[in-house]
């Protein structure tokens, strides 16, 4: 894993800094997920908007917003980026209609 290979890298000496060093790869882990997730969510909307089915796209969509609400709150993507996605697709999802 290469996550593990950079904290081995990392030649801290403090116990305080070795910690840190345990924590940075926990929550590299955790953010990379979250960051999975949020593209999974509305890569899955995006694709049903492409193929053109509207129930499925307005389904994927419900379900994306807290994916998106939830990365911004916790501060890994900024609220804005977060609030411009969710437009952007609601916006194509309104397209469909038209």
């Amino acid at each position: 894993m290469a996550t593990s290979a950079q904290a081995k890298k990392k030649s801290v000496r403090t116990p305080s800094g070795r910690k840190r060093a345990r924590q940075d790869i926990k929550l590299n882990a955790a953010n990379a997920a979250m960051r999975s997730r949020f593209r999974t969510a509305v890569k899955s909307v995006r694709k049903a908007i492409a193929a053109g089915d509207k129930s499925k796209a307005a389904e994927a969509y419900k379900a994306a917003v807290p994916v998106l609400d939830s990365i911004a709150r916790k501060g890994l993507f900024h609220p804005n980026k977060a609030a411009r996605d969710k437009s952007r697709l609601n916006a194509a999802l309104k397209a469909m209609a038209a």
